[in-house]
């Protein structure tokens, strides 16, 4: 059973992870392009594609604490501390994402719309939205390592 969720724990995350790391990186360049164009009807329709894309696959991640719960409970290691690092590192990720990605994709899609309304927030700035971006992705890359390296681990699995 532990190599049947193990399995599908890294199904889980490759299949959503993947997406959102791929398209949240093309989003602050596509949104460099949809701000710098005259017509920005193709740089608009891909900035809409590529957040939901973002949006869809981080509902979908979901699953993948859930299995790395259950295989960690099949292995025993649920206090292992490269595990309980590789937790806290997730948390770190989905909480960029849903947090500060998500929501300026949100309020960039509507600068890209159209003028901004005078009440309306700072305006979204490519680079920062890249540099989380950034940020998330190398959380995503360091849970990998630590998943792949299991650092005292004596499972042998």
């Amino acid at each position: 059973m532990t190599k049947i969720l193990l399995s599908l724990h890294v199904l889980a995350a490759i299949i959503a992870v993947g997406p959102v790391t791929v398209a949240a990186s093309m989003f602050p360049a596509t949104l460099r392009r949809a701000l710098g164009e005259a017509d920005t009807g193709d740089a608009r329709t891909t900035l809409r594609t590529l957040h939901r894309i973002c949006r869809v696959y981080a509902g979908i991640g979901i699953a993948v604490p859930l299995f790395g719960f259950a295989t960690a409970s099949s292995l025993g290691v649920l206090g292992d501390a490269w595990l309980i690092t590789s937790i806290l590192l997730t948390a770190a990720a989905a909480g960029v994402l849903a947090l500060l990605i998500l929501p300026a994709q949100d309020r960039a899609l509507t600068e890209a719309a159209g003028p901004p309304a005078p009440s309306a927030p700072a305006p979204v700035r490519p680079g920062r939205l890249a540099m989380l971006t950034g940020v998330f992705n190398l959380l995503w890359a360091t849970v990998t390592v630590l998943m792949i390296i299991r650092p005292g681990s004596t499972t042998g699995v």
